[in-house]
């Protein structure tokens, strides 16, 4: 009895996995249709801890206008902290701002400065990285936590194994990434799992003005468009 009840448990969440494809799908149709029209953009991630008036609340800020008024939209997670400074950022210099919003228990919810038509909202954390690597001509990193190492980790994989174009991937705060960074070139490297042009695709900012001085000398080379 306990075996064919443990089988109809199966059996039924099968059945709802099969019924969350069309979810999914919706999720990656709208998504894909919003994100087309907006133009070359740059994605800023970070904590969604960081308060106002921390000095990497006040840098995304400065970066995201700085980044703006060099021609580029903004997307962020769209909730708080590095997020809500990002999106503020392109709000306080005309630009376009985006947020791609993900459905969680604590931390996330939408902040104000969001262009009201380019508030997406997601339930699955997989469709919204796609639409992150898919639609940014870079990926500024500030100061966060997994999720952010998450996503950096994503974007460098995605292009060292050519699955996507090469972008700019900046780190910002190199006090912040200097351990990180020493652990790969001392550790990875070392233990040749990675190739030393491996790092290459990883660079080291600390400032509004390096940042777009890093992105303009890639764009000088490379085509603006989608990366897959």
């Amino acid at each position: 009895m306990r075996k064919e009840q443990h089988h109809k448990g199966w059996n039924e969440i099968k059945t709802n996995d099969s019924w969350a494809i069309f979810k999914i799908m919706g999720e990656f149709v709208n998504g894909f249709e919003k994100m087309s029209v907006i133009g070359p953009c740059v994605t800023i991630f970070g904590s969604a801890r960081t308060k106002p008036g921390d000095t990497f609340y006040d840098l995304a800020v400065s970066i995201a206008k700085s980044v703006s008024e060099a021609g580029y939209g903004i997307i962020t997670g769209g909730g708080p902290g590095i997020m809500e400074a990002g999106n503020k950022g392109a709000h306080l210099a005309g630009g376009t701002s985006v947020g791609l919003n993900i459905d969680l228990p604590f931390e996330q919810h939408d902040n104000p400065y969001i262009d009201t038509d380019k508030s997406l909202d997601f339930d699955y954390f997989f469709v919204r990285k796609v639409m992150f690597v898919k639609y940014s001509q870079g990926f500024v990193v500030m100061p966060g936590g997994f999720g952010t190492l998450d996503e950096l980790f994503e974007a460098v994989t995605l292009i060292q194994t050519n699955k996507i174009g090469k972008f700019p991937i900046i780190l910002v705060g190199s006090d912040f990434w200097s351990g990180l960074m020493d652990w790969l070139k001392n550790v990875m490297l070392e233990a040749k799992n990675i190739s030393p042009e491996d790092l290459d695709l990883i660079k080291i900012a600390d400032t509004a003005e390096e940042v777009v001085d890093i992105i303009d000398a890639f764009y000088k080379g490379h085509t603006l468009s989608p990366n897959f």
